[in-house]
């Protein structure tokens, strides 16, 4: 072999070592660019533009919770059975001791919410195992997530309204991811209602997730406070242009904000209606629509009040994604991204003008395969009586996204607990609910309702007339890590199941993204949203 042969031979070798070498190296680069950890979902947590693209490491997401068993399917009896505490999945002896699994999953996943409450005494041990290990990785001395392991405050870990050391709930928001499996328990040491809501991501075969070990949180304490500061005070999106629309909309009119052509997404928005007939406020600001159109689909049609979570009327709102100010300013920061065009419309279809204000924030946005439109949807409904009991639609969705949300406006005209009713979500044609709730004010993140007023990130009550809720009552709930992907379905019901007779007006706004052509089974309403709303007054006068 000649010495030039040799060399170039040597070359070749060094290189293709290198390339291999580089290889290798963008590989594990990558792979932990990929990691699913502690760390990278609660930087997902307050990520506002990651909801809006399609996961790029696909999940599903469901729930464990002490739901009744009872409930079987919706044509058989029990359908509707209520005793929706201290219900497990099975019983175990472990090292002697008698632990109740809560929950059981198979499968790289993470915890993304955890909601609980009791109803008295709270004595026993709440147990988190993950990977098979038969130490658990999270130790709560009690049912009570404030107490033992973790040592953090609000959002992450939230205690509900008239929580008390021996009664009432809270949520944690920390996520526990884990890489093969995960089970919960509770060892009873007392005697009490045990109500809880566990709910969980699976994410895809192949997906590396970096177990949860608790010295992972105060390695990421600093990073934990940041979450939890950014969460209590959502800041607004800065930079961007900002074009507005300042029109007074007489009866039937209205008026269009054209946002800039090409790959953009819509960043923030600001709404300030102003009308002349204080007697019929409600009504008119109820009467003022929002609709949206991305890439020539009507993606939102949505009442202003309720599609910025007011509900009806003004009701101070401080949540991750909307906020409505007691001066009447309402605003959000869902990211609604486009491929090529965008309109804002604001239609009038009630019968008195209303001033309109409107600033649309809009950066550039990189539209991929992942990018998915904005949708939001009312849906209103009166007469409602109960009993009978019954399962009432917030949505069915065809097509491929993301549930992110929503916002409910109930008037309940008799002085009576109205939210007995569970959620029931199916995903994907499922044979039975992936998301089976204990009730209504467990979905919205408190416990023991009726309760005062209160706001928090991913869940508000931001109205309630009167103690025992006659009158209207406004609550919402944000999802963030706890969206659920469907790719061909999507169903919400909620029972409507309440403590004594009466009559309801339900009135649901839902919020979801989803690719080109998905829809829903809600159609514009325009003869409901512009109906007379009932007050207090009204339903005490009926009442007397």
């Amino acid at each position: 072999m000649s010495y030039t042969m040799t060399i170039r031979l040597k070359t070749f070798r060094v290189r293709a070592l290198l390339l291999a070498t580089t290889c290798v190296i963008t590989a594990i680069a990558a792979s932990a660019a990929e990691t699913v950890s502690l760390e990278s979902l609660l930087n997902e947590m307050v990520a506002t533009e990651s909801i809006a693209r399609w996961p790029s490491q696909e999940f599903t997401c469901k729930q464990a919770s002490s739901y009744d068993r009872a409930k079987v399917a919706p044509d058989k009896p029990g359908w509707f059975a209520n005793h929706d505490h201290t219900q497990y999945i099975r019983s175990e002896e472990t090292d002697g001791r008698k632990e109740q699994v809560m929950m059981d999953a198979d499968g790289a996943g993470a915890i993304v919410r955890f909601w609980l409450t009791a109803g008295g005494d709270k004595q026993g041990v709440i147990r988190v195992y993950l990977d098979g290990e038969k130490t658990p990785a999270l130790t709560f001395t009690d049912f009570d997530l404030l107490k033992g392991d973790l040592k953090f405050g609000a959002p992450l870990a939230q205690a509900h309204p008239g929580y008390r050391p021996n009664f009432g709930g809270n949520n944690l928001y920390l996520p526990i991811p884990y890489a093969k499996h995960c089970k919960v328990t509770w060892e009873e040491k007392s005697k009490s209602a045990r109500y809880y809501q566990i709910n969980y991501r699976t994410y895809a075969p192949g997906t590396v997730v970096q177990t949860f070990a608790l010295p992972q949180v105060e390695a990421a304490s600093k990073l934990i406070n940041e979450v939890n500061r950014k969460l209590n005070s959502p800041a607004p999106f800065t930079g961007g242009k900002v074009l507005s629309l300042n029109s007074e909309l007489a009866a039937g009119a209205e008026a269009a904000l054209e946002l800039p052509a090409g790959a953009n997404a819509v960043r923030g928005l600001e709404l300030l209606l102003k009308t002349g007939d204080a007697k019929e406020v409600e009504r008119t600001l109820r009467s003022l629509m929002v609709k949206l159109t991305f890439d020539g689909e009507e993606t939102a049609w949505c009442p202003a009040t309720d599609f910025f979570g007011s509900g009806v009327g003004i009701n101070e709102l401080r949540s991750w994604y909307r906020d409505v100010s007691t001066d009447g300013t309402m605003r959000c920061r869902w990211v609604m991204p486009y491929e090529k065009s965008a309109t804002i419309t604001l239609q009038n279809v009630g019968s008195q003008s209303v001033k309109a204000s409107l600033h649309a924030t809009t950066a550039p946005w990189k539209w991929d395969d992942r990018s998915m439109h904005f949708h939001a949807a009312w849906h209103y409904e009166a007469g409602l009586k109960t009993p009978p009991h019954r399962d009432w639609n917030f949505i069915n969705i065809n097509g491929r996204g993301v549930y992110a949300g929503d916002s409910l406006a109930i008037y309940n005209p008799v002085a009576t607990w109205y939210g007995e009713g569970d959620e029931k979500i199916w995903v994907d044609g499922e044979s039975f609910p992936s998301h089976l709730g204990t009730g209504t004010e467990d979905y919205y993140n408190y416990s023991y309702a009726p309760k005062p007023v209160h706001q928090t990130p991913f869940a508000n009550l931001v109205r309630m007339d009167q103690p025992m809720t006659q009158g209207w009552n406004v609550m919402s709930r944000t999802r963030q890590l706890d969206g659920i992907p469907f790719h061909q379905s999507f169903q919400f019901d909620m029972e409507l199941i309440s403590a004594k007779p009466t009559t309801l007006i339900y009135c649901a706004t839902t919020y979801w993204y989803a690719f080109p052509g998905a829809t829903s089974n809600l159609k514009p309403q325009p003869q409901e949203a512009k109906l007379p709303v009932p007050t207090l007054a009204d339903a005490k006068a009926v009442a007397e």
